[in-house]
């Protein structure tokens, strides 16, 4: 696991990189004093595990975690004060060490990200697996939901984009929305429902889709950018 270690104080610094050194599996990526520091360096750097005090100047450990949302590593605070423990678990941070930390303290803390790092690469295959089954002509095929690009109405018919090719089923359009995840799939059009991962570009109305143009209505432009997250 890639772990950042953000303190103020350079002899918690040593020790912490110390630690990290000692346990399979970890390897420091970065270090800094400094929380805004340590935003940046969170952009530009592939980081598992975040080794965080709390209390330093200009920002704190706290605030650092609240400005990254839910794009943010697994946390693991360091500190002296016992006063955030309450605070800081709120936030659903991995551990709350408090200095100095043992040695065996350090390695319950890891093995804690562990696990946590195994149950979302788990949920992450399960995701990247799940799959449909559909009923195209007089032939039931199972299809891979991330393969699915778009789906249109057409009538009494929806027809189903994928890269290769497509397939028709006799529904409606609401009805196939009621069963996919709206984590993965969002209603643009009244007649288009799109996977979200597979948006290319989207300028004014429309949108392009694995080099497909699909309309985008009024009524939910605001919505998918909101879904989006644009910066």
């Amino acid at each position: 696991m890639n772990c950042l270690v953000v303190d103020d104080n350079i002899i918690a610094l040593t020790v912490m990189k110390k630690l990290i050194s000692m346990a399979s599996g970890l390897a420091v990526v970065g270090e800094c004093a400094d929380a805004l520091i340590a935003y940046e360096q969170l952009q530009t750097n592939n980081v598992d595990v975040l080794f965080l005090d709390i209390e330093m100047p200009d920002m704190s450990g706290i605030d650092l975690i609240k400005s990254l949302g839910d794009k943010r590593p697994m946390v693991i605070f360091t500190t002296s004060a016992t006063d955030y423990a309450a605070e800081a678990f709120d936030l659903n941070v991995v551990d709350f060490l408090i200095k100095p930390v043992t040695p065996a303290r350090f390695l319950i803390a890891v093995e804690k990200a562990k696990r946590m790092l195994l149950t979302k690469s788990l949920n992450q295959a399960d995701k990247d697996d799940e799959f449909v089954f559909i009923r195209d002509s007089n032939i039931v095929r199972r299809l891979k939901v991330n393969d699915i690009l778009y789906m249109e109405a057409q009538g009494d018919y929806v027809r189903i984009n994928v890269a290769d090719g497509e397939y028709s089923i006799h529904s409606s359009l609401k009805s196939v929305e009621e069963k996919l995840s709206k984590n993965i799939f969002i209603r643009v059009h009244r007649s288009f429902i799109v996977n979200v991962s597979k948006i290319d570009t989207i300028e004014g109305g429309t949108l392009i889709v694995n080099r497909k143009i699909v309309p985008v209505s009024d009524a939910y432009r605001s919505l998918l950018y909101k879904r989006m997250q644009i910066l």
